[in-house]
């Protein structure tokens, strides 16, 4: 078997991300959803601006001295992020389209070079471990002293913290990604069908078992997800992307996010790990 490119491997899962639709608020090639200031070639060419940082992740994880704490690792992985939203921001023209897969995506691509370059099983149990190893600690890390941190430099993930408890996209990452490692891949891998309506699905399925911060912000409080659930329900009740009712209805919810100003950030950027776990681990 030959070896894993995991620069390659992690393009090709952004790249599937973008191209599924119907996604309700999502930017893809047929809708710009809720997002005014974006479309699909501003996500191909931020896609393209974070090769060097991919290509970097991999480098700092084959170098990496055993000898030292994994946590080194990832503060090593941070500083090539900050260089990587960067360039992200020059393509984009400022506009924010993977500031959260510089972070999550990077962290597995660093992980997985990591295990192959150690010669260790390429399972989503081993990653899941790499990642808690890298990051322990990260959100007492980060969360701590927000309460003195004046509110105008705040981020939506911090006031969502200190508002509702919720740790977001840095607590998934720390406990290992759990939501993709235990739900989104095993779920994905039962898919069937073209390749757009099995991610389609799957995106669905993420966003109805996680709490997606991107959504609970647009929306201005968490009790919009009782009510995103129900439409997800709905969706699948009609048959999912397996029937022409179920694809009508996603168009609907599309139509709604636009209207509600709603977006499924967070839940696209578990979907671009999701592609990218099963890549490097033969699901895919």
């Amino acid at each position: 078997m030959p070896p894993i490119d995991f620069v390659q491997a992690a393009e090709r899962a952004l790249l599937y991300e973008v191209t599924v639709n119907p996604k309700p608020g999502l930017v893809d090639p047929v809708s710009n959803g809720a997002h005014q200031d974006m479309d699909v070639y501003t996500f191909l060419d931020s896609a393209a601006s974070l090769l060097p940082y991919l290509t970097t992740a991999v480098a700092l994880a084959e170098q990496f001295d055993t000898s030292r704490d994994l946590t080194e690792l990832f503060e090593e992985l941070r500083k090539a992020g900050i260089v990587a939203e960067k360039a992200m921001f020059t393509a984009t023209k400022g506009v924010n389209t993977h500031k959260g897969a510089v972070f999550s995506l990077g962290i597995l691509v660093c992980a997985t070079a990591y295990l192959a370059q150690h010669a260790q099983p390429m399972t989503s149990e081993k990653v899941s471990q790499t990642v808690q190893a890298m990051l322990q600690g990260l959100s007492e890390h980060d969360f701590a002293r927000l309460a003195e941190k004046p509110e105008i430099e705040l981020t939506a993930g911090e006031r969502q913290f200190l508002k509702y408890g919720a740790t977001g996209i840095r607590g998934q990452a720390e406990a290992g990604f759990p939501v993709v490692m235990e739900f989104a891949l095993p779920y994905f891998a039962t898919t069937t069908g073209d390749m757009n309506g099995r991610l389609l699905d799957t995106l669905m399925m993420i966003s109805r078992e996680t709490e997606d911060s991107n959504l609970i912000k647009r929306a201005g409080t968490i009790d919009i997800l009782p009510w995103w659930r129900g439409q997800v329900d709905a969706y699948f009740t009609m048959g999912g992307s397996k029937t022409e009712e179920g694809l009508n209805y996603a168009k609907t919810l599309n139509e709604i996010c636009i209207e509600k100003n709603l977006s499924l950030g967070g839940s696209a950027d578990l979907l671009i790990l999701t592609v990218y776990m099963a890549i490097v681990t033969d699901v895919l």
